[in-house]
């Protein structure tokens, strides 16, 4: 278990304003060397958001990638340079819900798909909800949906395959848990190690800031 996976080359393959796609030259064990496909990304926040009733804020929004509309938590990237995931959690659910929060707490990191690609997404719960101002939103976002859900019914659904975003089965499944035990959050000072760095650095070096998709 003492190996280490050095990298001996690297080359980008793609950019693109959300991703990037990169190959590794990594020394395996033996000292072969093998390539490896990564998909760059700049990280991602979504939130769960709890009213006083016991229900969850859901958005359901068309995903081209399955073209489908999924049900899922408010979500955004972390492509404004520097931001805080905190600060950016806060964002995104003004715009995609229109509601801000009292009380935050990190309920669960997770890496989505770390056998190619760098993305990792930390959620957080918010508490305390009062509505606000949504600002006007374009392309996908224009055609969202918001609805209230009691978060045992959402867990439900999402053992019914009825929520199949991985980020919201997970996030819902981790806040019943809390809700049900009655435990605490982790504080939002905690840092987020997995944050990935790799397009965000390359971006930034560039000089395409604060917006680092605007290439």
């Amino acid at each position: 278990m003492s190996h280490e996976f050095t990298v001996t080359e690297s080359e980008v393959l793609l950019e693109a304003p959300i991703i990037a796609v990169r190959r590794d030259q990594v020394v395996m064990p033996g000292g072969a060397t093998a390539a490896r496909e990564i998909v760059e990304h700049f990280g991602a926040v979504a939130v769960v958001a709890i009213d006083d009733k016991g229900r969850v804020a859901l958005v359901e929004q068309y995903r081209h990638s399955v073209g489908q509309r999924l049900l899922e938590l408010p979500a955004g990237l972390l492509d404004i340079h520097a931001e805080d995931e905190l600060e950016c959690a806060k964002r995104e659910l003004q715009e995609e819900a229109g509601l801000a929060a009292e009380e935050w707490g990190v309920l669960v990191d997770l890496v989505t798909s770390p056998g190619f690609a760098e993305e990792a997404v930390r959620v957080f719960i918010a508490r305390g909800l009062r509505e606000v101002d949504r600002p006007e939103a374009e392309d996908e976002e224009a055609d969202m949906r918001l609805s209230w859900v009691g978060i045992d019914d959402a867990a439900g659904k999402a053992l019914a395959g009825e929520i199949t975003n991985s980020i919201a089965v997970s996030g819902i499944l981790a806040a019943a848990r809390l809700l049900a035990s009655g435990a605490s959050p982790r504080s939002v000072d905690e840092p987020f190690r997995f944050r990935p760095a790799s397009l965000a650095n390359r971006r930034s070096a560039q000089g395409i800031v604060p917006d680092m998709k605007r290439i």
